[in-house]
């Protein structure tokens, strides 16, 4: 995993609780790299699951829960930090859809190395969007965050509909989403 979104994790924690619980957290977690994270570094998945399970116990989340809301944040922050992968899309369904095609293209341009889900587009209607997900992380709950995120961003309404399809070795999970009329 990314070493941006360690830190942008860390950047979450601290605005939503403060430095102290942050560094508590950290300390909870018991990481080998001691919670110090080069953006353009990658590191272990189960770093982030340590980090999440510490934060869900000390501040009373769950851990989907936790994952979802930090997906959100992680949207926006992506929005800030890298405007250019957000050009030439009007709406949420356009950008969802450009993904895997042209979204994780360009990440793998930046960063050769990164470990990336996968997003097919089953269907792209105006009113419909199925995307199937895989990912041997098993983040389905951070990819709804992130996809809400992506929704809010454009203020669009939509209706998420999740359906796990398998999740040994890797989590596929189908999201239909569909537009409510504003």
């Amino acid at each position: 995993m990314k070493g941006a979104v360690f830190t942008e994790l860390f950047d979450y924690v601290e605005d939503a609780h403060g430095p102290e619980f942050l560094q508590e957290t950290i300390d909870a977690a018991d990481l080998p790299t001691k919670g110090v994270y080069a953006t353009t570094g990658t590191y272990p998945t189960s770093e982030m699951v340590s980090l999440v399970s510490v934060l869900s116990n000390s501040s009373g989340i769950a851990v989907p829960d936790l994952l979802r809301v930090f997906g959100e944040h992680l949207f926006g922050r992506f929005t800030v930090s890298y405007p250019a992968l957000f050009e030439g899309c009007d709406d949420a369904f356009s950008f969802l859809a450009s993904v895997e095609n042209v979204i994780h293209m360009e990440v793998r341009k930046l960063y050769p190395d990164a470990e990336l889900p996968t997003f097919e587009t089953a269907v792209h209607t105006d009113t419909h969007l199925q995307l199937i997900y895989r990912s041997r992380r098993h983040m389905g709950d951070l990819c709804e965050g992130l996809i809400r995120g992506c929704l809010a961003h454009f203020e669009e309404e939509a209706v998420i509909t999740r359906t796990t399809l398998e999740e040994s070795p890797d989590s596929v999970i189908k999201f239909d989403i569909e537009k409510q009329p504003k």
